[in-house]
């Protein structure tokens, strides 16, 4: 059965969502889903903005033939062509094959490598601005080159103030028959996977994405449609001003991220009793054993925080894998500026703190705080004031 929502009195989502898909990118768990977002207009010309995974075709095609209702299909606009919005292209051209599909070039490039691209139907480039008319309503382009693919483009409808802003201001998550921001407690409920998807998937590209809130800045936007979750139509700012913290990599909230790799306890006891230190000298933190974590909620952490102790075993002479892992990964999505405290453990040879400040302050330009604490086995009784003087240091350095 066709599931649709009127967006606005000549806009429709015609979208789907995807609940059995596990893993998005086959990388980052998705244990509430995730919607593929496309949208309807019906005006002098009908015009379909963007399409969907190649699993949520059928329902794309009844979405789009319901409210058709015999017209033909002039446009399909494409801001982003990766699979998850471009595979279902094939589909669609096979019910409207003499559609125009609109596209950057990058993007028609792609078409032809993927094999979605249209057999009959011609193709137009949308150029940087460039104006395209529908009827009542028009758009125009904004190139948004790896944000978070480098086929990217935006558009702006000026009568009803439309941002079709591709995957920017997008989230994991199910839509689960609620479309705006404003039918859900999007920050208690949606803002962690809206913080994950954005830090995983685009968390690379700030400079990229300071770029397009440049050209947004000058637009009066009064609805953004993403390519994945809740449209929004109220506290637009609000969510802007997320995208702007994390494309400067300036951290959400001053608090300290706990990271632990332990392979017997002993270095999972001393951070929580830290954690339990810090939480005592009213310092807000949070806990993740890295070894049982998915690494893109311990990135999103990482993005989220001013502060992170690393707490890990000397293993083979190096710092645990799964912490380097996790350090290589905040490495390649360009996360900088941070401010590190170390713990280290090993049983005869120590040697996970000097090798991880190296690692943070060279790779990842971050200030290592002193002292730094060094088990061996576990944290002595003997050593309680060495956890204390830390946690004393961080609490200076978060409220400082």
């Amino acid at each position: 059965m066709y599931n649709v929502r009127k967006v606005t009195e000549e806009l429709w989502w015609v979208g789907a969502n995807d609940r059995h898909t596990t893993l998005f990118e086959n990388i980052h768990p998705i244990p509430n889903g995730v919607s593929y977002n496309s949208y309807l207009l019906l005006d002098e010309k009908t015009v379909l903005f963007d399409c969907v995974d190649w699993s949520a075709a059928p329902q794309l095609v009844e979405n789009v033939e319901h409210l058709l209702q015999g017209r033909k299909l002039d446009y399909i606009v494409l801001h982003h062509l990766e699979p998850d919005h471009g595979a279902g292209l094939w589909a669609v051209l096979q019910k409207w094959p003499e559609a125009t599909v609109v596209s950057s070039l990058a993007a028609q490039k792609f078409m032809d490598q993927f094999g979605f691209a249209p057999v009959k139907g011609e193709r137009m480039v949308a150029k940087e601005g460039e104006t395209l008319s529908f009827g009542g309503h028009s758009i125009t382009f904004y190139a948004a080159p790896m944000v978070h693919w480098p086929d990217v483009v935006v558009s702006y409808e000026e009568k009803e103030g439309i941002l079709f802003s591709a995957d920017a201001f997008g989230t994991f998550g199910a839509l689960n028959g609620k479309l705006f921001n404003d039918e859900v407690d999007f920050a208690h409920d949606w803002l962690p996977d809206a913080r994950r998807y954005y830090t995983n998937i685009v968390g690379k590209y700030g400079p990229q994405v300071q770029a397009l809130l440049a050209k947004a800045a000058g637009l009066d936007i009064k609805m953004i449609c993403p390519l994945h979750g809740p449209v929004w139509r109220s506290d637009i700012g609000w969510f802007v001003d997320k995208y702007d913290k994390w494309s400067r990599y300036e951290p959400e909230d001053k608090g300290v991220l706990v990271v632990y790799g332990s392979m017997y306890g002993g270095t999972e006891q001393a951070a929580e009793a830290l954690c339990a230190a810090l939480t005592q000298r009213g310092v807000a933190n949070t806990l993740y054993d890295v070894s049982t974590t998915h690494v893109s909620q311990l990135i999103a952490e990482s993005f989220r925080f001013s502060h992170i102790v690393i707490a890990s075993v000397t293993y083979n002479m190096d710092f645990y894998p799964p912490v380097r892992d996790y350090l290589e990964d905040m490495k390649a999505l360009n996360l900088k500026g941070r401010t590190f405290a170390l713990m280290e453990n090993g049983t005869w040879a120590p040697n996970a703190g000097k090798l991880m400040g190296e690692f943070v302050a060279g790779e990842l330009g971050g200030t290592v705080l002193e002292p730094k604490v060094t088990m061996r086995s576990t944290l002595a009784g003997s050593q309680a004031g060495e956890l204390e003087a830390l946690a004393d240091a961080i609490a200076a350095s978060v409220k400082g």
